[in-house]
């Protein structure tokens, strides 16, 4: 597809999740997904205070970290999204507990070294992002947490019934209903593991179809 098409495709997929939060207020509903859940566990077990949500949209599993007792920093593309996140966490009693904050994933991340404990990620890097920017986006999460920290993600799988199906933009990027999916292989899970402790792979299902997943654990190495 060629650096221009990524660019241009993720800028396409940027305006239509705008569109669609603002068409679709609270779309996803208010009770946080099962892997947020699994994920709090984790960042309790360890030890984690700061956790950073990468493609928070509207903000339920955010808002789940806050009430977990975690400091939570939610990003997302979409401005709409966060817009309905503070307004949330207002009503809620939470505000002091949840900064936003629009960042494109293809972005650098704009936090310091070291600065978060840890990082959750629900299908933010099976986007519309090429490979490469899924490589770079993993190296900046890595940056930004300490050591010991750990980041959970899930993303859809080649195993996933839409994969192969649709509209094709390369590099096991399918496309729809408007939406693009970066499918993973298990081989792209484990070269993003490289450097990492990878503690865990665990298949899951969600939604309608249903969509096939992949929910990834893996820690930055503490010091010796």
């Amino acid at each position: 597809m060629g650096e221009d098409g990524e660019r241009q495709l993720g800028d396409v997929q940027r305006t239509h999740w705008q569109q669609t939060y603002g068409a679709h207020p609270g779309m996803y509903g208010e009770e946080p997904s099962a892997p947020a859940r699994h994920a709090a566990a984790v960042f309790r077990a360890a030890g984690a205070e700061r956790v950073l949500e990468l493609g928070a949209g509207h903000g339920r599993d955010s808002l789940a970290f806050a009430r977990a007792g975690f400091a939570v920093r939610a990003t997302d593309f979409s401005p709409a999204g966060l817009d309905q996140l503070r307004e949330a966490a207002g009503a809620a009693g939470l505000a002091e507990r949840v900064a936003t904050a629009v960042h494109d994933v293809r972005e650098p991340l704009p936090l310091p070294d070291a600065s978060v404990d840890a990082v959750f990620a629900h299908m933010l890097l099976c986007m519309a992002l090429s490979t490469e920017e899924i490589r770079a986006a993993v190296a900046e999460i890595r940056r930004v947490l300490r050591p010991g920290g750990v980041l959970v993600y899930t993303v859809r799988h080649t195993g996933d019934a839409h994969y192969g199906t649709g509209t094709p933009h390369g590099d096991d990027i399918w496309e729809h209903g408007g939406f693009a999916v970066h499918f993973f292989p298990r081989a792209l899970v484990d070269a993003l593991a490289e450097g990492w402790t990878l503690t865990e792979v665990h298949p899951f299902e969600e939604g309608e179809l249903p969509r096939r997943l992949w929910r990834v654990t893996q820690s930055v190495p503490g010091p010796e």
